[in-house]
C-alpha cells in the first residue's frame, strides 16, 4: 500500500520470464507501432483504446503499458543575446548546466587497491526546481560570476519520458498476461483480433521478447513429433528388415499420448498449471520411445516364435505371456523414476510437474493397454501383410528346390 500515497503512481506485479533475458517478465509483449508518423498524443490515444478493448476480452487477464505522453517536464531555453552581452562562452554555459544538473565525469583514481571514477554534480537538494538555478554561476571572459537564472528561462511542458523505436517506427510497449484458464496462444490470438478491430490503417503491431519466439516457433511441436515417428519407423524397418512390422509397434503410440493428455486433464481439476505447453510436448516425444520399447519387448519375441513355425496368434499369445513380467518391471522402474517430478517443489517445480504428470499418464496407460493390444496389433499387421502366406510360399519354394 506504499504506492497509494504517491500521486499518479503505477504498480505492476508479474513473474520472471520463462527464459532469462527474453523480456523483463512473464506474459506477452506487443509493440504498437505508429507507421503514419503521427504525434505522440495520437500514439498514446491509440494505445489507450487498444488496451481498453483488450482488457474486455475474456482471454486477457490484464494488459497495460508504462508509456505516458503527459509526463511533467521542464524545457530550458538559453537567451543567446544575454549570453553575448555578458561575455559568457556558450561551451562554458553548456558544461556548467550539464555538470550541475546531470553530472560530469572528471577522472579516475586508485584507492585501497581499487579504481574509482570521479563525477561532479550538485547535491540533490540544490536541483529540485527551476528557482534554484540562481544558485549556480558561470564565469564570463572577465572572470565575473554570472548566475544561470539570468541567461536561462525555464518553461513547464509535458511529454513522454521516453519513446521506443521498433523497426524504425515510434512504438509503445504493451505487456500483460493471459487470464486464468486460457493459454498464451489464445491470448495472442485475442490480441490480434483486437488489433484488427480497433487499430486504424496507419497503426500496426509486432511481437517482442517471448511472444516473438512463441510466434516464430508456433506449430514446430507437431513437426518434431512427426519426425520422431518417422525416424523411429525407419530404425525399426531397418532392424526387422520389414516395412510393415514397425506399424505393430508404432500403433501403440496413441495409447501413450492419450494417457498423457488424460492425466493432465484430470490434474487440471486440482491445479491450472497442468496444461499442454512445451514441457508436455517434450514428454510426448519421449513417450514415443517409451511406448515403442514396451511394444518391442512383445513384438520382437513374437517374431522369433513366428519364425520358429508358430502361427501369428500362437506367437503373439506366447510372447505376451513370457514378456509380461519384463514389461511390468521396465514400466514400474520408469514410473518410479519420474515420480519425483510429479511431486517436485522449489524453483522450476511447475515445469517438472507438468512433464512428470504427462510421462506418468502416458506410460501408465501405454502399459495397461499395451500388454493386451500389442499382441493384437502384431496379429493384425501380420494378417494384413500376409506373413503366414509368405512363410508358406517360402517353405514351398525351398522344398521344390
Amino acid at each position: 500500500a506504499f504506492y497509494m500515497g504517491i500521486p499518479d503512481a503505477q504498480v505492476f506485479a508479474f513473474g520472471p520470464p520463462a527464459i532469462p533475458g527474453l523480456g523483463t517478465g512473464a506474459g506477452f509483449t506487443m509493440m504498437l507501432q505508429d507507421k503514419g508518423g503521427n504525434s505522440i498524443d495520437y500514439l498514446s490515444e491509440q494505445a489507450t483504446k487498444f488496451i481498453a478493448a483488450a482488457n474486455e476480452r475474456p482471454e486477457i487477464g490484464n494488459a497495460f503499458t508504462t508509456f505516458q505522453a503527459n509526463t511533467p517536464q521542464r524545457s530550458m531555453e538559453i537567451n543567446r543575446d544575454k549570453v553575448l552581452k555578458t561575455g559568457v562562452d556558450l561551451n562554458d554555459l553548456y558544461t556548467t548546466i550539464s555538470a550541475f544538473l546531470g553530472g560530469a565525469y572528471v577522472n579516475d583514481f586508485n584507492r585501497f587497491g581499487r579504481l574509482y571514477k570521479a563525477y561532479v554534480q550538485a547535491e540533490p537538494q540544490y536541483r529540485q526546481n527551476e528557482d534554484q538555478l540562481s544558485q549556480f554561476f558561470v564565469k564570463n571572459r572577465d572572470g565575473e560570476d554570472i548566475p544561470l537564472s539570468t541567461l536561462i528561462s525555464v518553461k513547464k511542458i509535458s511529454g513522454p519520458e521516453y519513446t521506443y523505436r521498433y523497426n524504425l517506427y515510434r512504438a509503445v510497449e504493451i505487456g500483460g498476461a493471459a487470464a486464468p484458464g486460457y493459454s498464451s496462444t489464445q491470448a495472442l490470438d485475442a490480441l490480434e483480433e483486437v488489433a484488427a478491430e480497433v487499430l486504424p490503417f496507419d497503426m500496426g503491431y509486432e511481437w517482442s521478447n517471448m511472444s516473438y519466439q512463441e510466434k516464430a516457433a508456433s506449430g514446430s511441436g507437431n513437426i518434431v513429433f512427426l519426425f520422431a515417428l518417422i525416424f523411429v519407423f525407419l530404425i525399426l524397418a531397418a532392424q526387422y528388415e520389414s516395412w510393415t512390422l514397425p506399424f505393430s509397434i508404432l500403433l501403440g503410440t496413441p495409447f501413450a499420448v492419450f494417457g498423457a493428455l488424460l492425466f493432465l486433464m484430470i490434474a487440471r481439476f486440482f491445479s491450472e498449471t497442468f496444461e499442454n505447453n512445451v514441457f508436455t510436448q517434450i514428454s510426448l516425444v519421449m513417450l514415443i520411445a517409451m511406448a515403442a520399447k514396451n511394444a518391442i519387448l512383445i513384438v520382437e519375441f513374437a517374431k522369433m516364435k513366428f519364425d520358429e513355425g508358430m502361427s501369428l496368434v500362437e506367437a503373439a499369445t506366447e510372447s505376451a505371456r513370457i514378456r509380461f513380467r519384463p514389461i511390468l518391471m521396465t514400466a514400474f522402474s520408469f514410473i518410479l523414476g519420474i515420480f519425483p517430478l510429479v511431486v517436485a517443489s522449489g524453483a522450476g517445480a511447475e515445469a517438472r510437474k507438468v512433464m512428470g504428470m504427462a510421462l506418468l499418464g502416458g506410460m501408465t496407460l501405454a502399459t495397461l493397454l499395451g500388454v493386451f493390444f500389442y499382441p493384437m496389433l502384431f496379429v493384425l499387421i501380420g494378417k494384413l501383410g500376409k506373413y503366414e502366406q509368405k512363410r508358406d510360399a517360402e517353405k514351398l519354394q525351398e522344398s521344390n528346390n
